[in-house]
């Protein structure tokens, strides 16, 4: 059953506690399905629908710097503070257009954290909130922050958790992942050493789903992310697998907002439903849908629109994104290696 109020989770997670786990709990006991429980892909879309909205008043994108992407941010806080969440729109300096060219302006980001748990050890995820120019970028990657915000509002802003949980919704990844970069590189040491667990949201509801993990792999720092991401990936991995999915793991390709994080030496994992590129017929005999055409024919177009997303991937990545947060937000122990 799907339980739908911020209310009613908060009365669920109540009791999540640095206590050890006890062996092959039921769902009724157990934090993370519980929030599992909580959200859901349909969930996500009216969040969708409202930077869908903004994007068609707003000359049909949400490109940062520009109105579509300020509006997206002032609808983005606004949902986060309703929430009850600490919230701040810190600024960062992108490029004085859409292309990325022109001199820089200051621009804003969204920042949220929830007002219980430890803040010493922030469990954090993070989604892109801008688009191209060329479209409303819903896919890619209003899909990413409407699962964030779907999430976020059942959790609510003083869930009874033993780790701070942090949202970050970033402005100009499609200009050389300036938002997320800018943010990472203004923490001080000890701030960045507080975030234990970053996980991100990037393009989740392709048209033509498969169902990618990124980190744990590959012969380079670069690929695989610090020690740590690959416990990082394993619980992802297994929170999708619950959902409907059977993973594939691929080394991180340096194209999302992880990247400033991993090289801070921050544990992460990211999820991703496939871009341009087509699917194999071996991936879409493991995972459905057409072999040897794109995962999302409308990438980078006006045509990534909400009436083309996969709400099942949708449905299942929000469960897998809300799990692993939970896993970690209420866990005592250590990440694994």
């Amino acid at each position: 059953m799907k339980f739908r109020s911020v209310v009613a989770l908060a009365a669920l997670l109540s009791g999540c506690t640095m206590a050890p786990p006890t062996p092959a709990p039921s769902s009724a006991d157990d934090p993370v399905q519980r929030l599992v429980g909580a959200v859901s892909g349909a969930g996500a879309v009216p969040h969708l629908e409202a930077l869908q909205q903004i994007a068609d008043a707003n000359g049909g994108n949400r490109a940062s710097p520009g109105p579509g992407y300020d509006a997206s941010v002032d609808y983005v806080a606004g949902v986060l503070r309703d929430a009850g969440y600490d919230v701040s729109t810190p600024t960062y300096p992108a490029p004085g257009d859409d292309r990325g060219e022109g001199p820089p302006v200051m621009t804003r980001q969204v920042i949220a954290q929830t007002r219980t748990g430890d803040p010493q050890k922030v469990v954090m995820a993070g989604a892109h909130l801008d688009s191209v120019p060329e479209g409303p970028g819903i896919n890619d990657n209003a899909s990413g922050a409407a699962t964030l915000l779907e999430i976020a509002t059942r959790l609510g802003g003083s869930p009874q958790v033993a780790q701070a949980v942090r949202f970050g919704f970033w402005g100009s990844e499609e200009i050389d992942l300036n938002g997320s970069t800018h943010y990472v590189e203004s923490l001080s040491d000890p701030d960045r050493e507080r975030i234990a667990v970053y996980l991100n949201v990037d393009m989740v509801a392709s048209p033509n789903a498969g169902y990618y993990v990124q980190g744990g792999e590959g012969r380079r720092p670069s690929q695989t992310g610090p020690p740590g991401s690959a416990g990082v990936v394993r619980v992802l991995s297994d929170q999708l697998a619950r959902a409907g999915a059977v993973a594939e793991v691929i080394p991180f390709d340096g194209e999302s907002d992880y990247v400033a994080f991993i090289e801070a030496g921050i544990p992460s994992g990211s999820m991703y439903a496939g871009d341009d590129d087509e699917k194999s017929p071996r991936e879409a005999r493991s995972w459905g849908g057409r072999a040897d055409e794109p995962f999302d024919p409308c990438y980078h177009s006006a045509c990534d629109r909400v009436d083309d997303l996969d709400r099942t991937a949708l449905d299942r990545y929000t469960d897998a994104v809300a799990g692993t947060l939970a896993h970690f937000a209420t866990s005592a122990d250590p990440i694994p290696t």
